[in-house]
């Protein structure tokens, strides 16, 4: 990591698990913290939110973001946080990797999930940022909306998140402590 480099940690989150990961990597490495939006607000209701993913998916249509980054050359290093939905990333974090161009620059993706991992959301990740050092991904269990449990980072899950996330950052060389 070069002195003067500028981070940004940028993420999506529905139900809060990725954004307290982004959280923690931001207190830990500092830089820009900024979430990824749609301009139109995402269904609440969870099985509306499933079949409109699905449906967009499907149809590879993307989501207008709210989320514009106009100084976005400037950082050098990115973090992109995701959850998973139906074993890819949400239409919303594939707009935004489409927005910009990652050329030069390193991208580090973490992901949330339920109890079927990360699916395709690191490899889609890699392939999208064209040009970029993408380092290797931290994937952390998140909530399992379909069954209730939302924000499921917090508490002992928080804790323990909190040691994989400083472990991570060691292992790929971003944590200098």
């Amino acid at each position: 990591m070069m002195a003067n480099s500028k981070t940004l940690i940028t993420y999506f989150s529905r139900t809060g698990n990725t954004k307290v990961v982004a959280e923690m990597i931001n207190e830990r490495v500092g830089g820009d913290l900024i979430p990824i939006q749609t301009q139109d607000p995402e269904p609440t209701d969870y099985r509306k939110q499933v079949d409109t993913n699905m449906q967009e998916q499907l149809n590879n249509v993307l989501p207008e973001l709210k989320t514009v980054i106009p100084n976005f050359h400037e950082y050098d290093r990115i973090f992109i946080g995701t959850p998973t939905w139906n074993m890819s990333l949400p239409q919303a974090v594939v707009a935004f990797l489409n927005r910009y161009d990652f050329s030069g620059k390193t991208v580090i993706p973490f992901n949330t999930h339920g109890p079927y991992g990360a699916g395709s959301t690191f490899s889609q990740i890699k392939a999208a940022s064209d040009g970029a050092e993408v380092l290797e991904g931290l994937d952390l269990r998140g909530g399992e909306e379909n069954v209730g449990i939302l924000l499921a980072i917090k508490g002992n899950n928080k804790v323990q998140a909190s040691k994989q996330v400083d472990d991570w950052l060691r292992k790929i060389g971003q944590l200098q402590k």
